[in-house]
C-alpha cells in the first residue's frame, strides 16, 4: 500500500499543531483532525483510520482517556500519544490503558514520527493480515470437520 492510502486521525486542541501536522503531512498520508474527542469520535463513525494520533493535554478529555473510550468500538487503528510535557505516568498509562504503540514528546520530529507512522502502518496490516488468515483457518477447519463427519456417517 502506498503513503497516500494510510489514514490517520490527528486530535489536538490546539489548531497551529493541527495546521502544523497538516502542512507535515497531507501530502503523503490522508490526514484528518480534530480539535477534540467530540470531533474525533464524529470522524471515527464516517471514516476508517490506520492510525490515530492524540494529544495528551486536552480539555475535558485526556488522549490517554479517548485512546480508552474508544478501545471496544475502534481496536484496529494504531495508537500514537503526543504530549508536550514528560509526565512518566501518562507514559505508564497510555501503555496500559490506551493500548498505546508509540509516544512522542512535542514538538515532534517530522522524519522520526514519519518514520514511526509508516512501522505503526506495518503492524496495522500485519494485524489485518493476521486476523484474515485465522478467519480462513477456522472456515476451512469447519469444512474439514464436516467432512470427517460425513465420512463418519456413511
Amino acid at each position: 500500500m502506498s503513503a497516500q492510502h494510510i489514514h490517520i486521525l490527528y486530535i489536538d486542541d490546539e489548531i497551529h499543531n493541527l495546521n502544523a501536522f497538516k502542512a507535515s503531512f497531507r501530502r503523503i498520508y490522508t490526514v484528518q483532525t480534530a480539535e477534540s474527542a467530540d470531533d474525533a469520535y464524529k470522524l471515527l463513525e464516517d471514516h476508517d483510520f490506520h492510525i490515530i494520533i492524540s494529544d495528551q493535554r486536552m480539555p475535558k478529555m485526556t488522549g490517554i482517556e479517548f485512546f480508552e473510550s474508544i478501545l471496544n468500538k475502534y481496536p484496529e487503528p494504531i495508537r500514537i500519544l503526543l504530549t508536550g510535557y514528560a509526565d512518566i505516568n501518562a507514559v505508564i498509562d497510555a501503555i496500559n490503558k490506551g493500548q498505546v504503540y508509540k509516544y512522542f514528546s512535542k514538538p515532534w520530529n517530522d522524519e522520526e514520527l514519519r518514520h514511526n507512522i509508516e512501522k505503526a502502518y506495518e503492524v496495522y496490516a500485519l494485524r489485518k493480515e493476521n486476523r484474515e488468515l485465522t478467519e480462513k483457518l477456522l472456515d476451512v477447519n469447519e469444512k474439514l470437520e464436516f467432512l470427517l463427519r460425513q465420512k463418519l456417517i456413511s
